[in-house]
């Protein structure tokens, strides 16, 4: 009771998350989907500005166009390339742009895109195997890290320790092991649940990373309990890139 009393607001948000996206997964619609998807990526590259320190107002525009093309054009994770290669020229063209405003057309952009792609090749499935091993690995490590664990993990997050990362992996290996066999065999179920999982914890890493350099505790505050939605997907953005390369890759 205690702990839920300090951290009421923590889960009754996380609750909230969990229901939306259960409706939106059972519902499995296309539009409904690239909808949803489109404004936690537009909240999330907004976010990764302030991250990066970048100001330029357009940006947004130019992320919005991307995703906008996206919906129809069947390979979203190419566009991520074009992309690179457009600002590439544009910054050659132009010694007045900078690379640096380039960094939220990488992170967040790319995982996105990575994770709409998966969604239309391999269904809605994929994106509950995704969910399941992330989800598992952040409460395995949190789980077993509070339990058990001593051995500082890495000095950009100081609240993690190798035995929480270690047990976050085991266990979400194993528990999406079993949600992977709905696409893949359960040889490759286990390596790419495995990859993921482990990807999952260099994406939180990742992002901690920013917040320190950025000085912030939290990528925002969209989410009570949660901070930004960063906070909140940063696993999901490296671990669906993984994911779908070794879906293709393997299977």
């Amino acid at each position: 009771m205690s702990i839920f009393s300090s951290s009421k607001e923590r889960i009754v948000t996380g609750l909230a998350l969990v229901a939306a996206v259960l409706v939106i997964g059972f519902i499995d619609n296309f539009f409904l989907m690239w909808l949803v998807l489109g404004a936690i990526y537009i909240l999330a590259f907004k976010e990764a500005m302030r991250l990066f320190e970048v100001e330029s107002g357009s940006l947004l525009t130019y992320a919005a166009g991307i995703w906008a093309i996206a919906g129809i054009y069947p390979y979203g994770d190419d566009l991520f390339v074009l992309a690179g290669i457009i600002y590439a020229s544009a910054a050659a063209y132009n010694r007045d742009i900078t690379w640096k405003n380039f960094l939220p057309f990488i992170y967040p952009t790319a995982g996105m895109l990575f994770i709409f792609t998966m969604y239309q090749e391999y269904g809605v499935v994929s994106l509950l195997w995704l969910l399941v091993v992330v989800a598992m690995t952040d409460i395995g490590a949190y789980a077993v890290g509070k339990s058990i664990g001593k051995t500082p993990f890495s000095e950009t997050s100081p609240n993690k320790t190798m035995e929480g990362v270690v047990g976050g992996i085991v266990v979400a290996t194993l528990g999406g092991m079993f949600v992977g066999l709905s696409i893949v065999d359960l040889g490759i179920s286990f390596i790419i649940s495995f990859m993921v999982a482990t990807s999952s914890i260099f994406g939180d890493l990742f992002e901690s990373s920013l917040k320190r350099s950025a000085g912030v505790k939290d990528s925002g505050d969209l989410l009570p309990g949660h901070g930004g939605v960063l906070d909140r997907i940063d696993g999901y953005l490296f671990g669906a890139i993984v994911m779908l390369v070794l879906l293709r890759g393997l299977v």
